[in-house]
């Protein structure tokens, strides 16, 4: 890494409206280095970036590439100073091949020679350590290869400066390893490479030097390897923070779920989940864990209603005071229908848990849409659960009507989270409801959960986090490769014997 400066902030200040999203913020980028952009949610990280990327212009502030004053005014403007971003929600084409959606928008469109465009994205995959098929239709990737996609396409464009918002977010740790590969190659070549993340082992890993903000104000910038996790993690929040996850004893714990060799397979025919058992119970927390991809996911949804299940399958609900419900084979409104209230926070934020375009309060409507309420003529009751959700979990945005999609990843997980709670679930279904939210709001959640908890709500926990779940959770129940390596007492595991399960290695089916 060299000290010649790429880029070079100076009282950037963004406001939208009454709310400041950067206020004066002045940071460099330094030419082939790695660095990471902190903060917690609400901070203005993405906003910046926006700015620096054409989306946003600055209210007030100057901007410098290269030793030169830049007017940003559209992400073609960026383009043309060499800035490329790749943001959490991918901007492809599903129909277009990998190829068409790279020369998409550049002059000449279609028309451009594709075979010259392969050519050039198998030379860049090469020099960079990429694996994609050119050819390949968008719609059949996985969301690693859409990720890949999205960074061809602004190195196709000769981006210097590429800015990654939260790019490890729905990758798997291998899937991260190799993004990391790439980053390294690409800082190698004299890239500069700015990441949003909240992850700070992978800050640690990755990055040169860690730039800080806090409420949109610039803090500090910190040389990686003269910082600890614990050190970034106080200078972001500007607080020493409580390790302790409050866990209260279940008190009336009664048996809400019972699945029993619950099997799924996927589209192409590969088992996802094989044989699944286990109990869940009113007045308590139980935690999901287990490596990305091992079958969390298909697990929520066929309790949801949302995924097939093979032949032989069953999950029975307990209803209080009524008689029990075989779910499997029901659609998620027949599973409504029968009052068993399942809330599920997907993992997919803005495909499959909020409408992007709307605000809060139209996202609140979708809940009672698909029952036939007048939700274009009575919007005070899901207007004031909007209200209510903005206040208990602090969601910064300018008003209620902004669409969701222009909030930030964190807040639009409060929305999301806050809607399913409100609802008064029996049985609450959580995937990764914490992904990409900063320390205090994690905190805010786990306090949400633990009052469903002692209202006897089954919550059902799925986390990528171990000391999490061992703190959060009651119990933990541990997938691997699609099977239940093992049911453990939060209160007395360790987190080598869930690592252990979690490779089959201190499991049953081992």
């Amino acid at each position: 890494m060299n000290n010649e400066i790429a880029v070079k902030l100076t009282g950037i200040t963004k406001r939208f409206g009454t709310v400041t999203a950067n206020s004066g913020v002045t940071m460099d980028v330094r030419r082939g280095e790695v660095l990471a952009l902190l903060g917690e949610n609400g901070s203005g990280k993405t906003t910046l970036m926006n700015m620096l990327s054409g989306i946003y212009f600055p209210d007030e502030g100057e901007i410098e590439i290269n030793g030169k004053k830049a007017s940003i005014r559209s992400p073609k403007d960026a383009f043309e100073l060499g800035i490329g971003m790749i943001h959490q929600h991918f901007k492809l084409v599903d129909v277009f091949t990998a190829a068409e959606n790279v020369v998409l928008g550049l002059p000449g469109g279609m028309l451009l020679n594709l075979r010259e465009a392969k050519e050039k994205i198998r030379s860049i995959c090469e020099k960079y350590g990429f694996e994609t098929d050119p050819d390949k239709k968008v719609y059949s990737m996985s969301v690693s290869e859409k990720q890949t996609l999205e960074i061809i396409k602004v190195l196709y464009r000769g981006a210097d400066i590429l800015i990654l918002d939260e790019p490890t977010a729905v990758l798997t740790p291998q899937e991260t390893e190799r993004l990391f590969s790439v980053i390294r190659n690409m800082r190698a070549d004299g890239k500069s490479i700015i990441i949003i993340t909240h992850k700070l082992h992978e800050v640690m890993e990755i990055s040169d030097r860690v730039a800080i903000l806090r409420r949109g104000e610039y803090i500090t910038t910190l040389e990686t390897k003269d910082a600890d996790e614990k050190t970034l993690a106080e200078a972001m929040v500007g607080e020493k923070l409580a390790l302790n996850i409050d866990r209260p004893q279940p008190e009336g714990v009664v048996k809400r779920l019972s699945v029993k060799d619950l099997s799924c397979v996927s589209a192409d025919g590969v088992p996802t989940l094989c044989g699944v058992s286990f109990d869940a119970y009113g007045g308590e927390i139980l935690g999901i864990a287990g490596i990305s991809g091992c079958g969390q996911k298909e697990l929520l949804e066929s309790i949801a209603g949302l995924q097939k299940t093979e032949p032989g399958s069953s999950i029975i609900y307990s209803p209080d005071g009524g008689e029990d419900e075989e779910l499997v084979g029901k659609s998620p409104r027949e599973i409504r229908a029968l009052g068993v209230a399942l809330s599920f926070v997907p993992e997919d934020r803005l495909g499959m848990g909020l409408v992007g375009s709307m605000g809060m309060t139209d996202n609140m409507m979708l809940k009672s849409y698909g029952e036939g309420s007048p939700v274009f003529l009575h919007k005070k009751e899901p207007q004031d659960l909007a209200e209510s959700v903005r206040e208990d979990l602090g969601v910064v945005t300018p008003s209620l009507a902004t669409p969701v999609r222009r909030l930030s990843g964190g807040n639009v997980q409060k929305v999301l989270v806050g809607r399913e709670i409100a609802e008064a679930p029996s049985v609450l279904m959580t995937a990764y409801a914490v992904r990409g939210l900063d320390i205090n709001t994690s905190y805010a959640i786990y306090d949400l959960l633990n009052e469903q908890k002692k209202k006897g709500v089954a919550v059902i926990y799925v986390g990528e986090d171990i000391d999490v779940l061992l703190e959060l959770c009651d119990r933990i129940l541990v997938l691997c490769g699609g099977k239940v390596s093992g049911i453990v007492d939060a209160r007395s595991a360790t987190k080598e014997e869930i690592g252990l399960y979690m490779t089959k290695i201190g499991g049953p089916n081992a």
